[in-house]
């Protein structure tokens, strides 16, 4: 049950950034002191990924569970008690179809997309630099032409 006024809650809830959130800041520094360099905020691909590395054709998002629907049946009977449940409940459903149309759509482009949920990125920030860098790889060792001549 909510404990805040309207006011409150509304306060709160505009407070909330769209870009340069704490996770994406915590993501972005991780992958720089590895040596990534990166876009932010692409706005010339399908649903501005938060980070995208072009050179390996790889988009990265940084989701927070709420707005992204984390176990979405269990966060939806939550929302169910709670006040303005209608448009939670609607809002939260229109943003993980979204994420899975983007999803998509930059997969028929040929860009591999990597979704992070925050507390991951906020508790585990070494094994999502760690998951990008086996995309690297691979991605990498995809590119060899195996009838290349070595010198």
């Amino acid at each position: 049950m909510d404990n805040h006024t309207k006011e409150q809650r509304h306060k709160n809830m505009s407070r909330i950034k769209s870009k340069d959130s704490v996770i994406e800041i915590t993501l972005r520094k991780a992958l720089w002191h590895k040596g990534y360099r990166y876009r932010k905020n692409y706005s010339k691909l399908p649903g501005k990924p938060d980070i995208v590395l072009p050179k390996y054709k790889i988009v990265i998002f940084c989701d927070s569970e709420f707005f992204h629907g984390k176990d979405w049946e269990n966060l939806k009977q939550q929302l169910q008690k709670s006040d303005n449940s209608e448009f939670w409940i609607k809002k939260i459903a229109k943003n993980v179809e979204r994420d899975r149309e983007v999803d998509l759509e930059l997969a028929a482009l040929g860009w591999t997309v990597v979704r992070f949920w925050g507390k991951d990125i906020k508790k585990h920030t070494d094994e999502c630099v760690k998951a990008i860098d086996e995309l690297v790889f691979s991605a990498s060792v995809n590119d060899i032409n195996p009838y290349t001549e070595y010198l």
